[in-house]
């Protein structure tokens, strides 16, 4: 798969095979790709906001200027990114930006 700045709004990815998928700039918002394979997938500056990453596999991703966030659907703490369980080895994390994100493994949001 290959396609940049689409816009995605509450899609379902849950489990989905996105291995090697180029999807550079494109913006989620609200999605679930819970459980998604995305190893080896390229998702510079890529926007998740308000999204479920749980389990999701990213090794190998290149999420350099990714911006991981929130949606604002009223009272904190909903409408939050979910990385919980989330699988980064060997990412790109250069100039990552993560704001308001639950489970997020870094203690920098430029680590790589």
């Amino acid at each position: 798969m290959r396609t940049s700045q689409l816009w995605f709004t509450r899609c379902l990815f849950t489990g989905a095979d996105l291995r090697h998928a180029t999807l550079d700039r494109c913006s989620f918002k609200l999605c679930d790709l819970s459980g998604a394979d995305l190893r080896g997938a390229s998702l510079r500056g890529v926007s998740l906001a308000g999204c479920d990453l749980r389990g999701a596999d990213l090794r190998d991703t290149d999420l350099t200027g990714a911006s991981f966030g929130r949606v604002n659907t009223g009272t904190p703490p909903y409408g939050l990114t979910d990385v919980t369980g989330a699988r980064f080895e060997r990412a790109i994390l250069r100039d990552v930006r993560a704001e308001d994100v639950i489970g997020w493994p870094f203690e920098h949001d430029d680590n790589e």
